[in-house]
């Protein structure tokens, strides 16, 4: 929840808030970080303060000390009311979507959401009589002529984890308030550092700490934030599934917070300037990055994002699949897997044609999508360079 000294805090810049907010050190004999809280039971000193619930722990399904202090700084960093956290980015998506919608609900989705959350959508929120619709996630303000009576949510996602799109999301978000719907954001690719979700108009924001927040590759982790309006409705279904995420990946995550700056920026600055370099490369036919003059969404991103992550696509001119497999298969500084956001930098075929169904999907060649690390970027473009000497050989 927020504070007096959280709101001190958020008015600092973000460098500031990521390294202090959520410390209470002398709430814990000076130690500079909380200690770790391991439990599920916690007592209390009479059956009055029991019946009562007289004390800020309850049960280990609750939150601890520890779990506290990261959602208390998450809280601040994204200028939300409330937040929780939950074991991955997939279960922060379900819990958000389940605070959102309910039987018989219409929702909308952006055509370019992370697949599992499609495949949520269809597979699970449909056995309750949901119904998903999937919509343009360059549609903006026109958003609106696809609200129902029965719509109670929309989630947006910007830019969209492979393709790249930015989308209107203030637009949107004044859209749907005018006719009383939640929206989402997926924040994942900005963060709140990039991105501030509720200044946007989004009521929760959805951020999988197991990217850019841990940094590290080391732990799996899910956050919804939310504003005023939301928040007691967000904290009632987080209970009632009581899916907290566990102290000690919580303290590995406050851990990542407080460098959390200092990696996305140069995370930003290494990308920008490999995707750059690519741009002029005779074997690319398009770079996909917001941050670039040439990207459709650019001037969105630079009205609404204060920065951009490590993370972004490419679409080669038409090759083999064979020579695809020797370009990927032979890097030597670059992982091959689903995950971005650490330290290493990773590499991912990909094709979203099987999961559109409000747009289409035709890239003019293979699509690969980068997660830039902290290598050196000299080293990764020479491990690039011979990458492209393969794909030509």
């Amino acid at each position: 929840m927020k504070s007096d000294k959280g709101e001190k805090r958020r008015k600092n810049r973000m460098a500031t808030v990521v390294t202090q907010a959520g410390r209470e050190p002398f709430e814990h004999f000076g130690f500079v970080n909380p200690p770790i809280y391991r439990g599920s039971t916690v007592l209390f000193p009479t059956v009055a303060d029991l019946e009562g619930l007289r004390q800020p722990y309850t049960y280990g399904t609750k939150g601890t000390p520890t779990t506290r202090a990261l959602e208390t700084a998450w809280t601040e960093i994204a200028g939300a009311e409330d937040t929780v956290l939950v074991p991955s980015g997939l279960a922060a998506i379900a819990i958000a979507l389940l605070t959102a919608t309910k039987a018989g609900a219409h929702l909308l989705v952006t055509d370019s959401a992370y697949a599992p959350t499609r495949f949520f959508c269809d597979g699970f929120l449909a056995r309750f009589g949901v119904t998903t619709e999937y919509y343009d996630p360059e549609i903006g303000a026109g958003v609106s002529a696809l609200i129902r009576p029965e719509t109670t949510a929309i989630l947006t996602e910007s830019p969209g984890s492979q393709s790249m799109e930015i989308q209107d999301i203030p637009a949107i978000a004044a859209a749907a308030r005018e006719k009383g719907v939640c929206v989402i954001v997926d924040n994942t690719w900005a963060t709140p550092l990039f991105f501030p979700p509720h200044e946007r108009g989004c009521d929760l924001a959805v951020d999988a700490g197991t990217k850019y927040l841990s940094g590290h590759s080391d732990l799996l982790m899910g956050l919804v934030s939310a504003n005023a309006k939301w928040a007691k409705r967000l904290r009632h279904t987080f209970n009632l599934f009581a899916i907290g995420s566990g102290p000690d990946d919580a303290s590995l995550a406050l851990r990542g917070l407080r460098t959390m700056a200092l990696r996305l920026r140069e995370q930003e600055r290494a990308a920008l300037e490999i995707a750059t370099w690519l741009e002029a490369r005779p074997e690319i036919a398009r770079v996909l990055h917001p941050a670039l003059p040439g990207h459709p969404g650019h001037d969105l991103w630079k009205r609404d994002f204060s920065g951009s992550s490590g993370v972004f696509s490419i679409i080669l001119k038409p090759v083999a699949k064979a020579a695809v497999e020797s370009f990927v298969d032979g890097l030597a500084l670059f992982g091959i897997g689903f995950s971005w956001g650490g330290y290493e930098s990773l590499v991912l075929p990909f094709d979203c044609a099987p999961f559109r169904t409000a747009t289409r999907w035709a890239p003019e060649g293979p699509a690969l999508r980068f997660s830039i690390g902290l290598e050196d970027v000299a080293d990764l473009k020479d491990d690039l360079e011979a990458a492209f000497a393969r794909l030509g050989g």
